[in-house]
């Protein structure tokens, strides 16, 4: 009966990787809720905003969304409240406000 080679850590790859039912398929997160992991969440405040895009261009989680009007709107279906948005909005026109329990 013949060993089966294992790879060192070092020679692993993406594809060598099995982890079962984690991963259904790619783009499969847009799927999955994850705004509800937040204590805070984002506001923007339209009279401060210049409509630079920072915030959209930053967000880790690309939970901001550019509307035809030239503003942005966080999307709180996926939005995680990390805040920062909040830290590279140049006219501090975001504030992170305490998540409501009901909504």
């Amino acid at each position: 009966m013949a060993e089966k080679k294992t790879k060192a850590m070092s020679e692993l790859t993406w594809r060598d990787m099995r982890f079962g039912n984690v991963f259904t398929e790619p783009g499969s997160a847009t799927r999955y809720k994850t705004g509800d992991w937040r204590s805070e969440r984002p506001i923007v405040d339209k009279e401060k905003c210049n409509k630079c895009g920072l915030c959209w261009l930053y967000c880790p989680d690309g939970a901001i969304t550019p509307l035809e009007d030239g503003y942005y709107e966080p999307d709180l279906y996926f939005c995680k409240g990390c805040g920062i948005c909040l830290q590279v909005c140049p006219k501090k026109a975001i504030a992170m406000i305490e998540e409501e329990e009901n909504e």
